[in-house]
């Protein structure tokens, strides 16, 4: 019978170069497996997050304001308009403050 080449051991004296390549195949499967265990569970975390918090029903601006920007803090809305004012509301939507941004 003729020598059976498929021997890993025996490959592996013949040519050195190919104990360090499956080393490297290796390393790269774990590194891949453990990358996509941690996207799973990112994408597990994010997903399960709600998505907007709890918004009051209506929220009443002063004359002559518009919208530029609104934030949502914890526990507060803050509002900032194109004349440069921040408004500030709590969850329920009652005006707690304002404040004018100097240039």
């Amino acid at each position: 019978m003729a020598q059976d080449d498929t021997d890993w051991k025996v490959a592996a004296k013949a040519v050195p170069e190919l104990r360090f390549l499956k080393t490297l195949v290796t390393g790269l499967t774990l590194v891949m497996g453990v990358g996509m265990i941690a996207v799973v569970a990112l994408l597990w975390v994010r997903l399960n997050q709600p998505v907007l918090p709890e918004l009051p029903d209506a929220i009443t601006l002063p004359q002559d304001a518009q919208t530029r920007a609104v934030t949502f803090a914890t526990d507060r809305i803050v509002v900032l308009t194109t004349d440069d004012r921040v408004l500030v509301y709590d969850r329920a939507g009652t005006l707690m403050g304002q404040t004018v941004l100097q240039p």
